[in-house]
């Protein structure tokens, strides 16, 4: 199992708007690829968020393989509208993670 772990830094000023958002289009537009088995949205807690929020999105995908299908044939466009939808008022960074149980 893998996970497509995504990190957001948001700035307050839209932090409302950018929450409904993840939640009713951005997470259930990701899971409808059919790439990922389920998903998990967190808040950091332990940080100074004078400048903004920090909040964790993960996607379960079984290969390697699906996670780079995702990648090629989804992920840029729904990159593409964050950007144009929220400009510099996020900062956000992707790994992809492994369970080592």
């Amino acid at each position: 199992m893998f996970i497509y772990n995504t990190t957001t830094k948001v700035d307050h000023s839209v932090l409302n708007k950018w929450l409904q958002c993840q939640k009713k289009i951005y997470i259930p537009e990701v899971m409808a690829t059919g790439f990922f088995k389920e998903h998990h949205f967190y808040k950091l807690l332990d940080h100074d968020d004078n400048e903004g929020a920090i909040y964790v999105t993960q996607f379960l995908v079984t290969s390697k393989e699906d996670y780079q299908l995702y990648l090629h044939q989804c992920a840029p466009q729904l990159q593409q509208t964050a950007l144009e939808e929220w400009g510099d008022k996020i900062v956000s960074f992707s790994t992809l993670l492994q369970n080592v149980q």
